[in-house]
C-alpha cells in the first residue's frame, strides 16, 4: 500500500519493536475536548480540507492514507508529519511513505487554527479531523472524532519497515491488527478505505507478472480485469505514474470496493486475502450488499483505530518538534 494517495494499509508489523510497546487504546480522548478552548477548530479545518479538494481531487485519499500511516507507527501522534533533520531521517522519508502527499493541507489547517487558538490544537488531532472530513466530503459518513491527542517528538524512517506490503496474506494482516488492539472486523471495515485512491503499478505488479513458477497472472483475478491491468502496467513499465484506480469510483466513498472484491477485481493481494477466510469473506459480502452496514462499521473502527495513543506535546509547527 505504498503509492500516492493509495495503499494506506501498509500496516504495522510489530509494536514490540523499536520501543513501540507502550501503545494502547486510550479513553482520555473526548469529542468535546476543544469546546471551551477552541470551539471553531473543526469548522476551520473542514474549510481548509474542502478548499484543497476543489483544487486537487486526490486530497481525500491522501489524507486518509496519511492518518492510517500515522496511527500504525507510534500511535496517532502526528509523527508522520515531522520533517527529517540533519541527524534524523523521519517517517515521511521511509520507503513506504515517500509517496504520501498533501502535507500542505495539514500545514494550512494548523496555520488557520493557530490564528484562532494559539498553542492549543495538536497536529495529530488536525490530521484525525482532516481524515474524517476527507471521508465525509467524498460522500461517506460523518462522526464525532474523539480529540485530545498529543504530538510525538520521535519520527524514524527505519520504523516504516514495519508497515506490511500489499502482498500480505490474511494471517499476516490479522497479526498486524491484533497487535494494535484491532479485530478482524476492524480489518475488513478499515480496508474499505481503499474505496478512495489510485495505486501505482509497483504495488500490484506481483499479481500480473511472474505470479508463480506455473502462472504468470494471479488466478484469483478476473481475466478481463487482469488484462486491463497488464495493459496499463506492462512487464517493463517505465511510465512513472502508471497504475489503476482502487475502485471504479476513486473519489467517492462508497461500498464499490467490496463488490469488486467479490468479482475478482481487487488491486492488491492483501485485498484479495480478505475473501480467503470464511469470517472475513462473510463481512466482505455483508458490506458489499449494504452501504449502510459498511459505513456503520467503518465509523466504529475508525474511532477505535484513531484512539491509539502516542505523543507528548502540542506542536507549534507540524513539521518540527517544539
Amino acid at each position: 500500500m505504498a503509492d500516492k494517495n493509495t495503499n494506506m494499509f501498509y500496516l504495522i508489523f510489530s509494536f514490540t519493536i523499536f520501543g513501540l510497546a507502550h501503545f494502547n487504546l486510550v479513553n482520555t480522548l473526548s469529542a468535546n475536548y476543544y469546546d471551551q478552548t477552541c470551539h471553531n477548530a473543526e469548522s476551520t479545518i473542514t474549510s481548509v480540507v474542502k478548499k484543497a479538494m476543489l483544487n486537487d481531487p486526490t486530497v481525500p485519499a491522501a489524507l486518509l492514507r496519511m492518518h492510517f500511516h500515522d496511527c500504525f507507527i507510534r500511535g496517532c501522534d502526528g509523527s508522520v508529519l515531522l520533517n527529517s533533520t540533519g541527524k534524523n531521517k523521519a517517517e515521511k522519508d521511509g520507503p513506504p511513505n515517500i509517496s504520501l502527499h498533501a502535507f500542505y493541507v495539514i500545514d494550512n489547517a494548523k496555520k488557520a487554527v493557530e490564528a484562532l487558538c494559539p498553542k492549543t490544537v495538536s497536529c495529530a488531532d488536525i490530521l484525525a479531523l482532516a481524515a474524517r472530513d476527507a471521508v465525509t466530503l467524498s460522500g461517506g459518513p460523518t462522526w464525532g472524532v474523539p480529540k485530545g491527542r498529543k504530538d510525538g517528538r520521535v519520527s524514524k524512517a527505519t520504523e516504516t519497515r514495519q508497515l506490511p506490503a500489499p502482498t500480505f496474506n490474511i494471517s499476516q494482516l490479522q497479526q498486524s491488527f491484533a497487535q494494535r488492539g484491532l479485530s478482524m472486523d476492524d480489518l475488513v471495515a478499515l480496508s474499505g478505505g481503499h474505496t478512495l485512491g489510485f495505486a501505482h503499478c509497483s504495488s500490484f505488479q506481483n499479481r500480473i507478472h511472474n505470479f508463480s513458477s506455473k502462472q504468470s497472472v494471479d488466478p484469483t483475478l478476473e481475466s478481463s480485469f487482469a488484462a486491463s491491468l497488464k495493459s496499463v502496467c506492462p512487464a517493463k513499465n517505465t511510465a512513472k505514474n502508471a497504475g489503476a484506480n482502487l475502485d471504479a469510483t476513486p473519489t467517492t466513498f462508497d461500498n464499490r470496493y467490496y463488490k469488486l472484491l467479490l468479482q475478482g477485481k481487487s488491486i492488491f493481494s492483501s485485498d484479495q486475502s480478505l475473501i480467503n477466510s470464511a469470517k472475513t469473506k462473510a463481512l466482505v459480502s455483508k458490506f458489499a450488499s449494504s452501504q449502510q452496514e459498511f459505513q456503520k462499521a467503518f465509523v466504529k473502527s475508525m474511532i477505535k483505530m484513531s484512539s491509539i495513543s502516542g505523543g507528548q506535546e502540542v506542536r507549534l509547527d507540524c513539521r518540527v518538534v517544539n
